[in-house]
Protein backbone atom coordinates (compact mmCIF):
# COMPACT_ATOMS: atom_id res chain seq x y z
CA UNK A 1 0.00 0.00 0.00
CA UNK A 2 0.98 3.56 -0.65
CA UNK A 3 2.33 6.03 1.90
CA UNK A 4 0.71 9.22 1.09
CA UNK A 5 1.70 12.55 1.92
CA UNK A 6 1.19 16.36 1.74
CA UNK A 7 3.21 17.67 -1.28
CA UNK A 8 5.74 19.68 0.89
CA UNK A 9 5.56 16.65 3.56
CA UNK A 10 6.95 14.68 0.62
CA UNK A 11 9.12 17.16 -0.98
CA UNK A 12 11.00 17.20 2.70
CA UNK A 13 10.97 13.29 2.60
CA UNK A 14 12.36 12.95 -0.60
CA UNK A 15 15.25 15.80 0.38
CA UNK A 16 15.79 13.60 3.72
CA UNK A 17 16.60 10.43 1.07
CA UNK A 18 19.00 12.14 -1.17
CA UNK A 19 20.94 13.88 2.06
CA UNK A 20 21.26 10.21 3.36
CA UNK A 21 22.33 8.79 -0.62
CA UNK A 22 24.71 11.63 -0.35
CA UNK A 23 26.50 10.69 2.45
CA UNK A 24 26.70 7.29 1.59
CA UNK A 25 28.03 8.32 -1.51
CA UNK A 26 30.76 10.75 -0.03
CA UNK A 27 31.87 8.06 2.48
CA UNK A 28 32.36 5.77 -0.17
CA UNK A 29 34.23 8.18 -2.01
CA UNK A 30 36.56 9.43 1.13
CA UNK A 31 36.83 5.33 1.67
CA UNK A 32 38.13 4.25 -2.20
CA UNK A 33 39.95 7.42 -2.32
CA UNK A 34 42.30 6.01 0.95
CA UNK A 35 42.85 2.95 -0.93
CA UNK A 36 44.74 4.87 -4.11
CA UNK A 37 41.27 4.30 -6.28
CA UNK A 38 41.53 6.41 -9.41
CA UNK A 39 39.50 9.90 -8.57
CA UNK A 40 36.72 9.74 -11.15
CA UNK A 41 36.59 5.94 -10.53
CA UNK A 42 35.94 6.40 -7.51
CA UNK A 43 33.41 9.53 -8.01
CA UNK A 44 31.64 6.81 -10.61
CA UNK A 45 31.11 3.99 -7.58
CA UNK A 46 29.52 7.42 -4.94
CA UNK A 47 27.39 8.06 -7.73
CA UNK A 48 26.23 4.36 -8.08
CA UNK A 49 25.64 3.70 -4.46
CA UNK A 50 23.80 6.69 -3.81
CA UNK A 51 21.75 5.75 -6.80
CA UNK A 52 21.41 2.30 -5.39
CA UNK A 53 20.54 4.20 -1.74
CA UNK A 54 17.61 6.80 -4.02
CA UNK A 55 16.43 3.05 -5.36
CA UNK A 56 15.99 1.31 -1.98
CA UNK A 57 13.84 4.34 -0.62
CA UNK A 58 11.52 3.89 -3.54
CA UNK A 59 11.18 0.36 -3.01
CA UNK A 60 10.18 1.26 0.55
CA UNK A 61 7.48 3.88 -0.79
CA UNK A 62 6.70 1.46 -4.11
CA UNK A 63 6.93 4.74 -6.18
CA UNK A 64 10.29 4.82 -8.96
CA UNK A 65 9.28 8.47 -9.34
CA UNK A 66 11.43 8.79 -5.84
CA UNK A 67 14.73 9.06 -8.47
CA UNK A 68 13.14 11.09 -10.55
CA UNK A 69 15.26 14.37 -9.08
CA UNK A 70 18.54 13.14 -9.08
CA UNK A 71 18.94 13.55 -12.87
CA UNK A 72 19.33 17.45 -12.13
CA UNK A 73 20.52 17.18 -8.55
CA UNK A 74 23.46 15.20 -8.94
CA UNK A 75 25.69 16.57 -11.58
CA UNK A 76 25.78 20.34 -10.13
CA UNK A 77 26.95 19.25 -6.91
CA UNK A 78 28.86 16.53 -8.15
CA UNK A 79 30.85 19.30 -9.98
CA UNK A 80 31.08 22.15 -7.32
CA UNK A 81 32.21 19.45 -4.98
CA UNK A 82 34.80 18.23 -7.90
CA UNK A 83 36.13 22.02 -7.78
CA UNK A 84 36.62 21.93 -3.74
CA UNK A 85 38.20 18.54 -4.30
CA UNK A 86 40.86 19.35 -6.46
CA UNK A 87 40.68 23.09 -5.91
CA UNK A 88 40.97 24.32 -9.34
CA UNK A 89 38.77 27.37 -10.28
CA UNK A 90 40.11 27.75 -13.80
CA UNK A 91 37.78 29.88 -15.86
CA UNK A 92 36.47 26.99 -17.83
CA UNK A 93 35.58 25.45 -14.39
CA UNK A 94 33.71 28.53 -13.65
CA UNK A 95 31.99 28.66 -16.81
CA UNK A 96 31.06 24.94 -16.06
CA UNK A 97 29.81 26.02 -12.63
CA UNK A 98 27.60 28.39 -13.85
CA UNK A 99 26.23 26.47 -16.96
CA UNK A 100 25.07 23.40 -14.70
CA UNK A 101 23.55 25.11 -11.85
CA UNK A 102 21.06 27.00 -13.86
CA UNK A 103 20.40 23.79 -16.01
CA UNK A 104 19.90 22.04 -12.41
CA UNK A 105 18.02 24.85 -10.94
CA UNK A 106 15.82 24.97 -13.79
CA UNK A 107 15.04 21.15 -13.97
CA UNK A 108 14.85 20.83 -10.23
CA UNK A 109 12.19 23.69 -10.35
CA UNK A 110 10.16 22.26 -13.03
CA UNK A 111 10.49 19.01 -10.74
CA UNK A 112 9.08 20.44 -7.93
CA UNK A 113 6.25 22.35 -9.76
CA UNK A 114 4.70 19.27 -11.30
CA UNK A 115 5.80 17.16 -8.33
CA UNK A 116 2.19 16.13 -6.76
CA UNK A 117 3.70 14.06 -3.46
CA UNK A 118 5.07 10.32 -2.59
CA UNK A 119 2.35 8.68 -3.46
CA UNK A 120 2.20 9.77 -7.41
CA UNK A 121 4.25 7.58 -9.58
CA UNK A 122 5.05 8.38 -12.86
CA UNK A 123 3.20 6.92 -15.58
CA UNK A 124 5.96 5.01 -17.58
CA UNK A 125 7.10 3.26 -13.85
CA UNK A 126 3.66 2.63 -13.38
CA UNK A 127 2.97 1.38 -16.86
CA UNK A 128 6.91 -0.78 -16.34
CA UNK A 129 5.12 -1.90 -13.71
CA UNK A 130 1.76 -3.43 -14.55
CA UNK A 131 3.39 -5.00 -18.34
CA UNK A 132 6.33 -6.70 -16.03
CA UNK A 133 5.43 -7.57 -12.98
CA UNK A 134 7.84 -10.56 -12.54
CA UNK A 135 11.28 -8.79 -13.89
CA UNK A 136 10.01 -5.17 -12.80
CA UNK A 137 12.35 -4.94 -10.07
CA UNK A 138 15.15 -5.78 -12.11
CA UNK A 139 13.54 -3.27 -14.78
CA UNK A 140 13.85 -0.82 -12.24
CA UNK A 141 16.91 -1.42 -10.59
CA UNK A 142 18.95 -1.15 -13.92
CA UNK A 143 16.80 0.16 -16.52
CA UNK A 144 14.79 3.20 -14.44
CA UNK A 145 17.52 3.92 -11.67
CA UNK A 146 21.24 2.81 -12.98
CA UNK A 147 20.80 2.94 -16.57
CA UNK A 148 19.75 7.00 -16.61
CA UNK A 149 22.77 7.35 -13.92
CA UNK A 150 25.66 5.77 -15.86
CA UNK A 151 24.27 7.94 -18.81
CA UNK A 152 24.29 11.29 -16.96
CA UNK A 153 27.99 10.04 -15.77
CA UNK A 154 29.37 9.50 -19.22
CA UNK A 155 27.57 12.96 -19.90
CA UNK A 156 29.59 14.56 -17.27
CA UNK A 157 32.88 13.25 -17.72
CA UNK A 158 33.69 16.12 -20.23
CA UNK A 159 32.82 18.31 -17.74
CA UNK A 160 35.38 16.70 -15.12
CA UNK A 161 38.08 16.21 -17.32
CA UNK A 162 37.95 20.15 -17.86
CA UNK A 163 38.95 20.15 -14.28
CA UNK A 164 42.24 18.99 -15.55
CA UNK A 165 43.10 20.97 -18.19
CA UNK A 166 45.52 24.02 -18.06
CA UNK A 167 44.53 25.37 -21.39
CA UNK A 168 42.87 28.60 -21.23
CA UNK A 169 39.14 29.18 -22.17
CA UNK A 170 38.73 30.32 -25.90
CA UNK A 171 36.06 31.85 -27.24
CA UNK A 172 34.74 27.98 -28.46
CA UNK A 173 35.09 27.63 -24.35
CA UNK A 174 32.78 30.05 -24.00
CA UNK A 175 30.16 29.24 -26.73
CA UNK A 176 29.66 25.75 -24.75
CA UNK A 177 28.58 28.02 -21.93
CA UNK A 178 26.31 30.24 -23.84
CA UNK A 179 24.65 26.66 -25.76
CA UNK A 180 23.95 25.01 -22.26
CA UNK A 181 22.42 28.47 -20.76
CA UNK A 182 20.32 28.91 -23.98
CA UNK A 183 19.52 24.80 -23.90
CA UNK A 184 18.49 25.31 -20.06
CA UNK A 185 16.71 28.73 -21.24
CA UNK A 186 14.78 26.83 -23.71
CA UNK A 187 13.71 24.09 -21.28
CA UNK A 188 12.83 27.28 -19.07
CA UNK A 189 10.22 28.80 -21.49
CA UNK A 190 8.94 25.57 -22.94
CA UNK A 191 7.81 24.82 -19.36
CA UNK A 192 5.81 28.11 -18.85
CA UNK A 193 4.20 27.86 -22.50
CA UNK A 194 3.36 24.43 -21.17
CA UNK A 195 1.85 24.51 -17.99
CA UNK A 196 -0.06 27.46 -18.55
CA UNK A 197 -1.33 26.24 -21.79
CA UNK A 198 -2.65 22.95 -20.41
CA UNK A 199 -4.29 25.36 -17.05
CA UNK A 200 -6.25 26.92 -20.19
CA UNK A 201 -6.91 23.86 -22.41
CA UNK A 202 -6.71 20.56 -20.77
CA UNK A 203 -6.11 17.59 -23.03
CA UNK A 204 -5.44 19.67 -25.59
CA UNK A 205 -2.06 19.41 -27.74
CA UNK A 206 0.15 22.40 -26.54
CA UNK A 207 0.93 23.79 -29.88
CA UNK A 208 1.81 27.59 -28.99
CA UNK A 209 5.73 29.09 -28.84
CA UNK A 210 8.05 26.44 -28.70
CA UNK A 211 5.62 23.73 -28.89
CA UNK A 212 4.99 24.98 -32.09
CA UNK A 213 8.27 25.24 -33.72
CA UNK A 214 9.07 21.18 -31.95
CA UNK A 215 6.81 18.60 -30.23
CA UNK A 216 9.75 18.13 -27.59
CA UNK A 217 11.09 21.28 -27.10
CA UNK A 218 12.06 20.39 -23.34
CA UNK A 219 13.94 17.25 -24.52
CA UNK A 220 15.90 19.44 -27.21
CA UNK A 221 16.97 21.84 -24.49
CA UNK A 222 18.69 18.79 -22.60
CA UNK A 223 19.95 17.13 -25.41
CA UNK A 224 21.62 20.37 -26.75
CA UNK A 225 22.67 21.25 -22.79
CA UNK A 226 25.28 17.99 -22.64
CA UNK A 227 26.75 19.02 -26.04
CA UNK A 228 27.65 22.18 -24.61
CA UNK A 229 29.38 20.56 -21.72
CA UNK A 230 30.96 18.44 -24.91
CA UNK A 231 31.87 21.81 -26.53
CA UNK A 232 33.76 23.19 -23.55
CA UNK A 233 35.49 20.43 -22.98
CA UNK A 234 36.59 19.93 -26.58
CA UNK A 235 37.23 23.13 -27.14
CA UNK A 236 40.38 22.37 -25.09
CA UNK A 237 41.09 18.99 -25.56
CA UNK A 238 39.73 18.33 -29.44
CA UNK A 239 37.80 15.76 -30.18
CA UNK A 240 38.02 12.21 -28.48
CA UNK A 241 36.41 9.52 -27.06
CA UNK A 242 34.84 11.61 -24.47
CA UNK A 243 32.07 12.64 -27.07
CA UNK A 244 30.49 9.15 -25.91
CA UNK A 245 28.39 10.54 -23.50
CA UNK A 246 26.60 13.23 -25.33
CA UNK A 247 25.98 10.43 -28.04
CA UNK A 248 24.58 8.32 -25.40
CA UNK A 249 22.19 11.33 -24.18
CA UNK A 250 20.94 11.60 -27.41
CA UNK A 251 20.60 8.54 -28.31
CA UNK A 252 18.84 7.98 -24.84
CA UNK A 253 15.77 10.54 -25.47
CA UNK A 254 15.58 9.67 -29.43
CA UNK A 255 15.77 5.82 -29.00
CA UNK A 256 13.39 5.39 -25.53
CA UNK A 257 11.81 8.69 -23.67
CA UNK A 258 10.88 10.41 -27.01
CA UNK A 259 8.51 7.65 -28.67
CA UNK A 260 7.28 6.84 -25.09
CA UNK A 261 5.83 9.99 -25.05
CA UNK A 262 4.81 10.17 -28.28
CA UNK A 263 3.33 6.63 -27.83
CA UNK A 264 1.16 8.06 -25.25
CA UNK A 265 -0.02 11.09 -26.74
CA UNK A 266 -1.22 9.49 -29.68
CA UNK A 267 -3.80 7.42 -27.62
CA UNK A 268 -4.60 10.45 -25.37
CA UNK A 269 -4.96 13.22 -27.50
CA UNK A 270 -7.01 12.38 -30.54
CA UNK A 271 -5.43 15.87 -32.46
CA UNK A 272 -1.42 14.65 -31.88
CA UNK A 273 -1.49 12.44 -35.09
CA UNK A 274 -2.05 15.48 -37.24
CA UNK A 275 0.01 17.73 -34.87
CA UNK A 276 2.79 15.36 -34.97
CA UNK A 277 2.70 15.44 -39.49
CA UNK A 278 2.87 19.36 -39.13
CA UNK A 279 5.79 19.98 -36.74
CA UNK A 280 9.19 18.27 -36.32
CA UNK A 281 10.10 16.18 -33.45
CA UNK A 282 12.52 19.11 -32.21
CA UNK A 283 13.06 22.42 -32.35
Amino acid sequence: MKRDYSKWCSVALIAAMYTLAGVAGWLLFDCLIMQAMQPIWALFLADVLATIVVWAFGLFYENVSVYDPYWSVFPPIAFLLWAFYTDVWSVPVILLLIASWYWGWRLTRNWAITFKGIAHEDWRYTKYRSQHPLVFHLINLFGLNMMPTIVVFAAMLPGLKLFETATPANILTYFGCIVCLASATIQLIADKQSHDFRAAHPGQVCNVGLWKHGRHPNYFGEIQFWWGIWIMYASLNGIDMYIGGAIAMTALFLGISIPLMEKRQLANKPGYAEYRKQTRMLI
